[in-house]
């Protein structure tokens, strides 16, 4: 098990990589035209949220394995990704949603908007996988595991408040404001991203130490 302050940079990470005020603007314009039907939206994606990431937290390293993947080699490829995405959030900060909310009528023509696009890849992406595999392989203990998958809950269940209330949010803090909260956001997985790379490289050429 890591200490408690590892757990605490989980949280962190993953919710800023999960990051659901800035879907609030992809959700509102899927929702747009079914309003009543928000809750129930925002409830199954970030049930789905959760589930997706708590698979990955028992199955992730097993999948490495199957591929013959290392873990430090995953560990620079997670913290690259992760990089990637954080510059996105600081240069780019409305990127994440430009290509889905292109055509909104469209993605709300699908059976469950809950799912895909808004679950899948907006909230649970790439990054969000990469960091949950990363952190479950670092102990085999299931108190560990157990530990994550609380952060995994928490995130969701934050997710769902922002959701539920992205009315509200949207009006009180207003696109620049979650421009500037994305930005910050950015910088911080920007930090956790670069100590994944030098992990995981210090592992794979330990005479770099």
């Amino acid at each position: 098990m890591l200490e408690w302050l590892e757990y605490g940079k989980l949280l962190v990470a993953l919710w800023a990589l999960v990051h659901p005020l800035g879907a609030i603007p992809l959700f509102l314009s899927l929702t747009e035209k079914r309003p009543a039907e928000r809750y129930h939206i925002g409830c199954v994606a970030a049930i789905a949220v959760g589930v997706i990431l708590i698979l990955c937290v028992f199955v992730g390293q097993a999948l490495l394995l199957a591929f013959g993947i290392d873990i430090p080699s995953f560990r620079v490829a997670g913290g690259l990704l992760i990089l990637f995405t954080a510059f996105a959030m600081m240069h780019m900060p409305e990127q994440r949603t430009q290509a889905t909310t292109e055509d909104p009528q469209e993605a709300t023509a699908q059976d469950s908007v809950a799912i895909v696009p808004l679950a899948i890849p907006i909230l649970a992406g790439p990054g969000a996988i990469s960091t949950v595999i990363v952190y479950a392989q670092k102990s085999a203990s299931l108190s560990h595991h157990l530990l994550i998958c609380a952060v995994i809950v928490a995130v969701a269940a934050s997710t769902f408040v922002v959701l539920r209330l992205a009315l509200v949010i949207g009006m009180l803090i207003g696109r620049t404001g979650m421009r500037v909260f994305t930005q910050i956001m950015g910088l911080l997985i920007a930090a956790i991203a670069v100590e994944f790379i030098t992990q995981g490289l210090a592992a794979i050429f330990p005479g770099w130490q």
